[in-house]
């Protein structure tokens, strides 16, 4: 029997690609995403089936790995699948090819949450669901570590306000919304010079509608840490690696 992958093949519209005509980051983890609701929905863990619950995943980390740019014209297709939970971690992998080449990997980290108290649960709170579904132990990626490390010695790139666009069901800015914040903190010129490697977030906590936001960034040998701050407070991190 062979393991479990749901592999799902996407159109690229051009909103997805940059002034590169490379798609951008936060488009690879729009569709990295969208896969991952497709095989939840189709595992019996999906929005649909949680929501009655009371239930709903909050992704905490992303790690992403470009193998090279992916242009405009392209068609990607998107294989994933959960890894065994760890505690409250929820880990999910996927690959991201077009036609037989892998151009993209990408980890990411989930936690089961009780959407009114936000406290964290374990995956037997699952029930059925948990204990008869297909994990699979493969990772196609590994991030040097899941902590990022916090920005010391960075300058103020930008500001700006939390609006509803950049909201999804849980009434906070979606995940994928944070790589556009945080690449802007690169200038044209910045980013035309140099070829993204890979990048990493960490959600630490919500931004709502109306926060005001401060957007920090410190250069380093290799790329450069971000970090997204409200009131003094550091909401999410960033990192990204430039070849």
């Amino acid at each position: 029997m062979s393991e479990y992958c749901n592999t799902t093949s996407y159109y690229l519209p051009y909103s997805y690609f940059d002034f590169k005509d490379e798609l951008k980051p936060s488009s690879l983890l729009d569709l990295a995403q969208e896969a991952a609701t497709a095989s939840a929905d189709e595992l019996g863990f999906g929005y649909a089936d949680l929501k009655p619950e009371g239930y709903g995943f909050i992704i905490v980390n992303s790690y992403c790995e470009f193998r090279r740019p992916v242009m405009l014209g392209e068609r990607i297709t998107m294989q994933t699948w959960p890894l065994p939970p760890r505690r409250v971690f929820f880990e999910r992998h996927y690959r991201a090819l077009v036609g037989d080449e892998e151009v993209a990997a990408v980890a990411s980290r989930w936690c089961l949450v009780d959407l009114q108290s936000f406290s964290l649960l374990l995956p037997e709170a699952m029930g059925e669901v948990h204990t008869r579904c297909p994990y699979r132990a493969e990772k196609v990626v590994q991030p040097p570590a899941w902590k990022i490390p916090h920005v010391k010695d960075g300058k103020e790139i930008y500001r700006m306000r939390v609006g509803v666009s950049h909201c999804d069901h849980y009434l906070h800015a979606n995940n994928a919304k944070y790589a556009d914040f945080f690449f802007d903190c690169f200038t044209m010129d910045e980013l035309r010079a140099r070829k993204i490697k890979a990048f990493q977030i960490t959600y630490g906590k919500q931004a709502k509608p109306g926060c005001e936001l401060v957007l920090v960034r410190e250069d380093t040998e290799d790329g450069a840490v971000c970090e997204v701050r409200c009131d003094g407070e550091t909401l999410t991190q960033f990192r990204v690696w430039f070849a």
